[in-house]
């Protein structure tokens, strides 16, 4: 175990990944208000797990798609760990003194709903009471095991009816892809938790899992 400079303590394995990932921004950097950042939530246990939300069928974009906890930048936001854990608290209602920050994937730009997005990396110790609290945005909060999002055995290449291929998970009844999947596959490859896998596996999204708007 290891302290980080607020003085939590952290696991071994999330210090080495801290090391791995890009460092924390202090701020925004410059007026983009189509900026948004998700909160990429590990729990630091034994068996460590991500948290996941279901998007409501109320939602303009990505209606019923698995995500992680987050949204838009806001005014008040000085930073997209403020804006990660804002939205965290007011969609799952854990409380951004309840994380500790380990550091940033890569942006990545979402045509569809024309944001630039900041994957913030956060640790928390999994043991907090976490449920939807926003149901306009959130219809189910879940959390999978980085044992099941490493076996090879539920990975395989989604390919979505306009034709774009991307790394998935069949996980029971969900289906995790596009921009979730893309995110969790960048985190298993700079963790160093990625096991190889049958990337010639290719299946059609779900209809359930592909909708980029809402019906009604």
């Amino acid at each position: 175990m290891t302290d980080d400079e607020s003085g939590v303590v952290v696991a071994d394995w999330a210090a080495l990944l801290s090391r791995r990932l890009d460092p924390v921004a202090a701020s925004w950097r410059g007026p983009r208000p189509s900026s948004a950042a998700v909160l990429v939530l590990l729990s630091d246990q034994a068996d460590p797990d991500l948290v996941l939300t279901v998007r409501s069928d109320d939602v303009s974009h990505h209606a019923g798609q698995v995500s992680f906890p987050g949204g838009r930048r806001e005014p008040g936001d000085q930073s997209p760990t403020a804006t990660a854990l804002r939205e965290t608290c007011e969609e799952i209602g854990l409380a951004a003194g309840r994380v500790t920050p380990l550091g940033q994937l890569s942006t990545v730009a979402v045509p569809v709903s024309a944001n630039l997005v900041i994957p913030v990396v956060g640790l928390w110790s999994g043991s907090e009471a976490i449920s939807v609290q926003d149901a306009h945005e959130v219809a189910a909060v879940m959390r999978c095991s980085l044992k099941d999002l490493t076996d090879p055995a539920h990975r395989v290449m989604a390919r979505h009816p306009d034709g774009d291929l991307g790394p998935a998970w069949r996980l029971g009844e969900l289906f995790v892809w596009g921009l979730t999947g893309h995110m969790i596959d960048t985190l298993l490859r700079v963790a160093g938790w990625e096991r190889n896998w049958d990337r010639d596996q290719v299946v059609e999204v779900p209809p359930r899992f592909s909708r980029r708007r809402h019906d009604g």
